[in-house]
């Protein structure tokens, strides 16, 4: 029976190190398997990178954590857009997988929901568990716990003083009941209100809980600030509680809600490497994600892509897929309609491909593209990719050994101004970000960038020849020969002659996959197959220089402008900074919200959410 290497990383156990270098920060759910592809424990998480990371410290683990830990293979993320909804998906995923490690619910039972009757003129509004159809009226949600809704509707009660009785009981009542009493109820049993002005706070009632109509919170923002205003503190802190309260109970759906069945596929590509999801919807409920990796070519478009892969998904092979009746796209197929009359034959019915959809479809759509970015970026991190380039590397380059640490330097600023330089480094495990390195390019005239590049490499092997730091055995500039010569003038003047230098230039398309690379020693200048794998290792690093650059110039930008965080985000002006702060309270809050959440705030768009939100992240 062979052995495994310690050295060989293709055969090592499951590197936890390097595997949450990457892994997002967002609320999800993880999926943790052994080596034979098995489940072995799913779990949701408000931040997936800590929740992860909890499982491998180093002492603390209870017995049978010790032991899920030592059996785990491998581990797949779900990215939700909030906590409830990695709650509910988590819970789908048990259900169908039933996990060892998992508690395993014996009692069935269904989420909770907010149901509201159809009686024509004074409706309740009631806590249920599970959905039925019987008896009409409107449901909503489902809920993560029963708690959060019971809470959250003597809150709406507060609010909106709707009764929350049965029929029987109001039909029955001669005088009012201590909801009256305590001011949460308008009394209609008896006539104290008429079915006019109740029906209206059924209708605003009910655009909040749909998500549509944020004026109530905007209400209580105004009466928590006349209160602080005022100085009652303790009134101040009941709205703050009130909106709070709100907010949770208002929280879109995009795991369970809804009908229909549906997959979602969607793609992501970078540095050579194309990932696509398919996240499966039946019956209104995301169901999970499956990953795929497929080779392409360099030329072929991301609708070209999406066609050969659905064709083959679906119809290729001896696997019968089911087939359902819509198959969402994030962009126009290669052969769509083709592709969907094969599929409807195949299912026996019409199964149609859709790419411009709305509310829960878009949504949905949107949960897939944010998972393929995501499991791209943890795939190009992954020990084994990373090990497969090095060696492409080292042949293409003609080096004696592989190398076990390269950098990549940058330049960016905006018209000359507070330039910064950033310095990244790789190993063998992939992005080293704790020798990541930014720099402050002072002393020079406004957008030179050769005099930028000479000051970072001067400050940077400066230090290295006086023997602090950590030597390279390869070193890439971001640019052409403008930038590498500089290079190469200080590597010189420092005596560094040892190190090889290479220049990647964009090329003249300026596409990926035309780069140019030039060697600094012998001025050659050469191009790489697109699909070699040692220039998708360039590409990887040269992209990860130029987004540490941006973020170091845009972070000293705002600092030296005394900016707040939201006054660098294009299209967040004096009114939408204020209104966001009123909104959430703060821009931790911010933070925390998901883009369904920012774009319930006034004036802030779906479009203007997602660009927030990855300002605030620095995607």
């Amino acid at each position: 029976m062979p052995t495994k290497s310690d050295s060989d990383p293709l055969s090592a156990e499951f590197d936890s190190k390097n595997y949450l270098k990457q892994l997002t920060e967002r609320p999800g759910v993880y999926r943790m398997y052994d080596r034979g592809g098995d489940v072995l424990y799913v779990g949701k998480a408000r931040n997936l990178k800590n929740r992860v990371s909890s499982y491998f410290r180093k002492s603390g683990l209870a017995p049978k954590t010790a032991a899920l830990v030592g059996r785990i293979a491998s581990i797949e993320v779900t990215i939700t857009g909030s906590e409830t909804e990695a709650l509910l998906l988590e819970q789908n995923l048990i259900k169908s997988l039933r996990p060892p490690y998992n508690i395993l619910l014996r009692d069935d039972k269904s989420y909770p929901y907010i149901y509201l009757s159809s009686h024509s003129d004074y409706p309740s509004l009631t806590f249920r568990r599970g959905r039925t159809k019987k008896g009409g009226g409107t449901w909503f949600g489902p809920f993560p716990s029963s708690g959060a809704v019971k809470e959250s509707l003597n809150v709406l009660q507060k609010v909106f003083r709707i009764r929350n009785c049965n029929e029987s009981y109001f039909r029955n009542r001669t005088r009012p009941c201590l909801q009256y009493q305590i001011n949460r109820c308008t009394a209609p049993c008896v006539g104290y209100v008429t079915p006019e002005e109740y029906l209206e706070d059924i209708r605003h009632a009910t655009m909040f809980l749909e998500g549509k109509n944020p004026a109530i919170i905007r209400d209580l923002m105004d009466a928590m600030e006349k209160a602080s205003s005022n100085l009652d503190f303790e009134k101040a802190a009941e709205y703050r509680d009130q909106i709070n309260h709100l907010r949770h109970v208002q929280e879109q759906q995009s795991v369970e809600g809804g009908s229909g069945d549906a997959d979602v596929v969607a793609i992501a590509q970078d540095a050579g490497v194309v990932c696509v999801v398919v996240i499966v919807v039946r019956g209104g409920r995301v169901l999970g994600t499956k990953n795929y990796f497929p080779r392409f070519s360099i030329e072929d478009t991301e609708g070209e892509l999406l066609g050969a892969f659905l064709g083959q998904y679906y119809l290729g092979g001896d696997t019968h897929r089911e087939i359902p009746k819509e198959i969402l796209v994030p962009t126009e197929v290669e052969g769509q309609s083709l592709i969907s009359e094969a599929l409807s034959d195949a299912a026996g019915r019409e199964t149609r491909i859709r790419g411009n959809v709305r509310g829960e479809r878009r949504r949905w759509l949107d949960l897939a593209l944010t998972n393929a970015r995501q499991t791209l970026i943890t795939h190009l991190a992954s020990k084994e990719t990373v090990y497969r380039r090095l060696l492409a590397l080292r042949d293409l380059l003609e080096l004696a050994e592989t190398p076990a640490r390269m950098e990549c330097f940058d330049i960016s600023h905006s018209h000359g101004e507070n330039t910064v330089a950033s310095c990244v480094v790789f190993d063998d495990n992939g992005p080293l970000k704790s020798d990541y390195r930014l720099y402050n390019i002072e002393g020079i005239t406004a957008g030179d960038d050769y005099a930028a590049m000479r000051q970072v490499l001067t400050r940077r092997y400066k230090r290295l020849i006086s023997g602090d730091g950590k030597r390279p055995d390869l070193v890439f500039i971001d640019g052409g020969k403008g930038q590498l010569n500089i290079a190469r003038e200080v590597f010189d003047e420092l005596g560094i002659s040892d190190i090889p230098l290479i220049g990647v230039a964009k090329g003249v398309t300026r596409r990926a996959g035309m780069e140019q690379l030039i060697d600094a020693m012998t001025g050659d200048v050469f191009r790489v197959p697109a699909d070699s794998a040692a220039l998708h290792l360039i590409q990887h690093i040269r992209d990860e220089s130029h987004r540490f650059a941006i973020t170091g110039h845009r972070a000293r930008r705002d600092k030296k402008r005394r900016q707040s965080t939201l006054e660098g985000i294009e299209g967040v002006g004096p009114k939408r900074r204020r209104e966001l702060i009123r909104y959430f309270g703060g821009i931790q809050e911010i933070r925390k919200a998901s883009v369904d959440e920012i774009a319930k705030v006034q004036g802030v768009s779906k479009a203007l959410a997602e660009s927030i939100y990855a300002a605030l992240h620095n995607e």
